[in-house]
């Protein structure tokens, strides 16, 4: 092949990758999921902290003795090769687990009125979370109160 006809191959073969790589590599879905369906997974069933209670959007639970702050999280994960929802739930027990471990170090029992805060948007639910999900990452971010719980 001659120099010309490389130049001319090349010419057409690279803004046809370039389209087809970038929008691909720009999605950014935001999508709600179950919080019930994240924490009953076999990977939260072994690693949360069950004494530390975790309480999403308006959730009754017992009266707080001690706020010990407001803490945020933005977790994200690799989302290759796996379903978003598979990828949210994974990202979004990391960011509950640094939830759990902030209250620990707190001195704190619970984490109440858990919202998703994804992109500085706060979403405010009991039973759903929001998961950024794209083709290669995905992302949780949450904000919640930790808190010393009396007795119920």
């Amino acid at each position: 092949m001659n120099k010309t006809a490389t130049v001319a191959l090349i010419s057409t073969i690279v803004p046809v990758i370039v389209s087809a790589v970038s929008p691909a590599s720009a999605r950014d879905a935001r999508l709600m999921f179950p919080v019930e369906a994240a924490l009953n997974t076999a990977a939260a069933q072994e690693k949360l902290d069950k004494g530390v209670k975790l309480y999403f959007g308006n959730q009754k639970h017992p009266n707080s003795v001690a706020v010990l702050g407001e803490w945020t999280t933005n977790k994200k994960t690799n989302a290759f090769n796996k379903s978003d929802q598979e990828a949210c739930e994974w990202v979004f027990l990391s960011a509950v687990l640094e939830l759990q471990e902030r209250a620990r170090k707190q001195g704190g029992n619970a984490v109440i009125n858990i919202k998703s805060n994804y992109k500085n948007t706060e979403t405010n639910s009991n039973t759903e979370y929001m998961c950024g999900a794209g083709n290669i990452m995905a992302g949780v971010a949450l904000k919640g109160t930790v808190v010393k719980l009396g007795a119920k």
